[in-house]
């Protein structure tokens, strides 16, 4: 067996194995970090092999940490990541470069069909009728999105997101609201089969997911970095948060919001961000949790998409695609049926 695993913001570990009896066995560790001493890569492959192959990744991790030698110096990797490379291999997990990317980058529509749009090319991923994609979304008209275990009455200020003209909508997965206006924003949806992050806890697949967005920004000169569990964020502050969503058909939904050109105030008089919600982040005004992408690059929001897809296109492969006409009236069904029910929004009162 074979496995892979790119640690986010470090180096490639690469695994082979077999299973004999139920045990790990002929294991060898091998990757582009760094390692010392030279002995250490023996007392790596040694502690894997006679491992149960029902091992968790913490079992497995634990081993590796107690064979190091003392003073043993990893760089670019870690125990962890070699136990997720074990079990990704375990569990016969594909690669980005498995599949047949496209990138979606279409017209904008309606905050609610947007909503319905994430679900439906999720699910043709998972029944295997869409390859694998990547959209970017595009808004013309104001919204919040709610994560779907949030109460609307305590992330909403209804009368101000009156004023302003916000929609409010839910989405299929979790995580935090989601403060929408055009231009203001970049949003992007990954769908994509499950078997590519088999093997992962959900905190290793969400930085597994946004790699190549770090790569994107850092190459634009912005020091990004992940925090656990779904932050992108930087030295000068948070960029954006991701939420994602696993199918029965077999896909994984992972979307991402990064700002771009927030307006701060109006976000704090639309959404009840209390100071419950920004006690651990250091700062005294929910204003100025978010730093826009464009203070720290000084470019468009189309020419930071641009680098984006630039950037996707060269780690993964990847072709230009598009939005079905059957995909949008699947889409408008659903926003018939859910996502414009106030049953729906109201899910959770």
């Amino acid at each position: 067996m074979h496995g892979e695993y790119k640690v986010p913001g470090g180096k490639l570990v690469v695994v082979d194995l077999d299973v004999v009896d139920g045990k790990l066995a002929d294991f060898h560790l091998a990757g582009d970090f760094f390692l010392e001493p030279d002995s250490a890569l023996e007392a790596i492959d040694g502690a894997v092999n006679g491992l149960s192959a029902e091992s968790s990744a913490a079992d497995i991790a634990a081993a590796v940490r107690g064979a190091l030698p003392e003073g043993a110096i990893l760089l670019g990797f870690s125990p962890e990541g070699v136990a997720v490379a074990i079990r990704r291999s375990l569990a016969r997990a594909t690669s980005w470069r498995d599949y047949d990317w496209q990138i979606v980058h279409s017209k904008a529509v309606h905050p609610v069909q947007q909503m319905a749009l994430d679900e439906v090319l999720a699910t043709e991923v998972g029944e295997g009728r869409r390859q694998p994609t990547l959209r970017i979304w595009e808004w013309d008209e104001p919204a919040v999105v709610i994560g779907s275990f949030q109460s609307r009455k305590n992330e909403v200020d209804a009368e101000n997101a009156k004023k302003y003209g916000f929609d409010v909508v839910r989405r299929i997965s979790g995580g935090g609201a989601m403060f929408m206006e055009a231009g203001s924003v970049i949003t992007y949806s990954i769908y994509a089969p499950s078997d590519l992050v088999q093997g992962m806890s959900f905190a290793d697949s969400y930085a597994f997911l946004d790699e190549w967005v770090l790569v994107a920004l850092k190459s634009l000169g912005i020091d990004a970095f992940y925090q656990p569990l779904n932050d992108i964020t930087s030295p000068k502050g948070k960029i954006g948060g991701a939420a994602q969503k696993r199918l029965g058909s077999g896909a994984v939904l992972h979307h991402v919001t990064m700002s771009y050109d927030m307006d701060g105030e109006k976000m704090t008089e639309v959404l009840r961000i209390g100071r419950e919600k920004i006690s651990d982040k250091g700062i005294a005004s929910a204003a100025k949790r978010v730093d826009p992408l464009r203070s720290q690059t000084g470019l468009t929001r189309a020419e930071i998409i641009d680098r984006m897809k630039q950037t996707f296109t060269q780690l993964y492969g990847a072709t230009p695609g598009d939005i079905t006409p059957e995909e949008y009236a699947a889409a408008d069904k659903l926003v018939a049926e859910k996502f414009g029910t106030e049953e729906w929004l109201n899910r959770v009162p």
